[in-house]
């Protein structure tokens, strides 16, 4: 009987364990069914493995149930419990349970108990309770390599990287998780230097080692860094993941770097890699910022599977690139196929209806966003409109609606009244302009734009004296104008240039090459204005 007792445990949890990994909810509740019949449920043993089930397919309630009603807990059940909801992202339940854990249970947490809170601190920047858990793995518990890496983890995402790095130089054995953690550590802050000299130190660099690198050099911009490191990854034999690539095929379409990205795009193809709605994705947003929307499209219909991520990078994708009524389209066309837009999905819809000039269309998306989709439009929304208001000279529109804003403070309001600011410079409004401008003085008294788009309304409306006024007003703050920049790439290298910095050693047959292309163009336009100018003639 004993046997057949445990024959029938040990099958009952080993099907959970399927039913969890193929994520099929009415098998699920038949096990659970059997489980009742059969009286198992008062079995630990079955009972957590039935919570680990629950929590692989997202049934949180009947996860927090079960373990509600279970006549006798042993530590497994809480750790299965706090790991559950760490799963899901319900991080302060997790640290719920841990609290009650330590109130209400004589049991000790061990290792799992501990890795998994840490990760709902580290979640929740929880720097407090992570020291206390910090605490109590020195006073009861052995610093494992498991343990160490979410210590370390934690206190990089609390900004706490100099206590991070002194766990790290103590602990006695080293895992390529402990490595990673702390390299993405100094990596999420900017110091890439350091984050550089680990990885360089590390003995084994798995893949993910590599990607938080690349990822480090992407994210701050040192794009050409970020190539090289892929190259030696290569030369190192290490197969990439997607998400390499992702991160260099980001670092294309922040660059503009079309040609880097057509060869990453090869590679993809060559090795075979499937192109799955994340990979899709980056490159559908990295063949739009670089201005082959044609090549975006068809990467888009290729796709067997779209997320919500997909196609709002390709509404996005035709928005920037003026396709209006295809982005529109696009949209409709997301919404039949029940895809759920995101705020970013409404970011390029009305981005789209501000190219168009389509005022009541962007009206009504706008006003969609709460009234249909739950969500709650954020400064990037708000610019999008007044953006549209402005080029469709509804300027009294626009101010109103900054005025309305609920909770705006100064990051939200410094750049809706620059894009304001430059409405009324376009429809020469001086007044509004001299009202605006005021409002930003205020708030950001040494921002250039502010006073050079001042500058350019007085200049449109033929106010000399104002426009020095301003200018003098400049030089008796101190503000300078910030330079423009500029990238091109040519033979796979990006180059970059700042007006007005000589520095370019190739400076001299530039300025010599605008020559030669601008004489054509002017001379060009000449022939243009006396075909015009004929034209008219011969229509009178």
């Amino acid at each position: 009987m004993e046997t057949w007792f445990m024959l029938k445990e040990s099958s009952i949890i080993f099907k959970t364990q399927a039913i969890g990994c193929l994520g099929n909810v009415l098998e699920a509740e038949k096990l659970h069914g059997f489980v009742m019949k059969t009286g198992l449920e008062s079995d630990t043993y079955v009972c957590n493995s039935l919570i680990d089930m629950y929590a692989e397919l997202g049934q949180v309630d009947v996860m927090r149930k079960l373990f509600d009603e279970m006549p006798e807990r042993d530590v497994v059940s809480w750790n299965v419990l706090i790991s559950g909801y760490v799963k899901r992202r319900r991080f302060e339940d997790a640290i719920d349970v841990f609290c009650c854990m330590r109130e209400e249970s004589y049991l000790r947490p061990n290792e799992p108990t501990v890795v998994s809170t840490l990760s709902a601190c580290a979640a929740l920047k929880c720097l407090e309770l992570g020291k206390e858990i910090h605490c109590y793995v020195r006073d009861r518990l052995e610093l494992t390599s498991i343990i160490g890496s979410a210590l370390l983890d934690m206190y990089c995402k609390c900004g706490c990287l100099s206590v991070a790095r002194k766990i790290f130089d103590e602990m006695p054995h080293k895992n390529v998780i402990c490595w990673t953690s702390m390299v993405s550590g100094y990596v999420n802050y900017g110091e890439l230097d350091k984050a550089r000299e680990l990885f360089e130190r590390s003995p084994v660099r798995d893949v993910v080692l590599w990607t938080a690198m690349i990822n480090g050099y992407v994210q701050f911009n040192h794009f050409d860094e970020a190539v090289a490191l892929f190259q030696e990854m290569q030369i190192q034999r290490v197969k990439p993941d997607k998400f390499v690539l992702v991160a260099l095929l980001t670092g294309c379409a922040q660059m503009g770097a079309l040609e880097q990205g057509t060869w990453i795009h090869g590679y993809i193809d060559e090795k075979g890699i499937p192109v799955d709605a994340v990979v899709g994705t980056s490159l559908i947003e990295m063949y739009s910022k670089c201005g082959c929307i044609e090549k975006a499209l068809r990467i888009f219909c290729g796709l067997r599977e779209k997320d919500t991520a997909t196609w709002t990078s390709m509404i996005c994708g035709l928005a920037m690139n003026g396709k209006t009524s295809k982005a529109l389209e696009l949209f409709s066309k997301m919404k039949q196929v029940e895809a759920i837009p995101d705020e970013v999905t409404f970011i390029g819809v009305l981005s789209a209806c501000s190219h168009g000039g389509l005022v009541k269309e962007g009206r009504e998306f706008f006003n969609s966003m709460t009234s249909i989709y739950n969500i709650e439009p954020k400064l990037e929304h708000y610019g999008c409109l007044i953006d549209l208001l402005g080029r469709a000279g509804q300027l009294d529109e626009a101010e109103e609606l900054i005025k309305k804003i609920v909770n705006a403070n100064n990051e939200i309001i410094v750049p809706l009244y620059g894009s304001l600011l430059s409405a009324c410079r376009i429809y020469k409004n001086v007044q509004m302009g001299e009202r605006v401008a005021e409002q930003l003085v205020k708030i950001e008294s040494r921002d250039s734009s502010v006073h050079t788009l001042l500058a350019n309304i007085y200049a449109s409306a033929g106010r000399w004296v104002d426009v020095n006024r301003v200018r003098r007003e400049m030089k008796d703050l101190g503000v300078k104008k910030v330079p423009g920049c500029s990238s091109i790439e040519v033979d796979g290298i990006v180059h970059e240039f700042i007006v007005g910095n000589p520095s370019c050693s190739e400076m001299r047959e530039i300025y010599s090459m605008l020559d030669r292309m601008v004489k054509p163009l002017f001379n060009s336009e000449e022939n243009e204005m006396e075909r015009g100018e004929t034209g008219a003639m011969n229509s009178c």
